[in-house]
């Protein structure tokens, strides 16, 4: 699913995080060191509310991505469109 529909490469060192439909369980998968590791989570109650959620169904994107500190804030239960994102200065990318 990382190489075909992600079209990213899973050895890169970045944490791929999948949900299901239901929202209530995710895995993240990442290269640890010499092999592939899965981290698994099942909420009791609740759902897990991913950036792509907040889109309209029409629009729904099958991939985003998200920061550490969103990873961290979503993992916690927290509403990601009751944050505030202040201005930081972010360096423009160069290829």
């Amino acid at each position: 699913m990382v190489t075909t529909i992600i079209e990213q490469d899973p050895l890169s060192g970045q944490l791929f995080v999948f949900r299901n439909r239901n929202r209530d369980r995710l895995k993240i998968l990442y290269w640890d060191r010499d092999g592939l590791a899965i981290w698994y989570k099942r909420l009791e109650k609740g759902t897990f509310q991913f950036p792509t959620d907040l889109v309209g169904k029409d629009t729904r994107p099958e991939k985003a991505e998200i920061t550490a500190q969103q990873l961290s804030l979503l993992l916690g239960g927290i509403d990601l469109r009751s944050i505030e994102h202040r201005k930081r200065y972010r360096p423009k990318k160069t290829r």
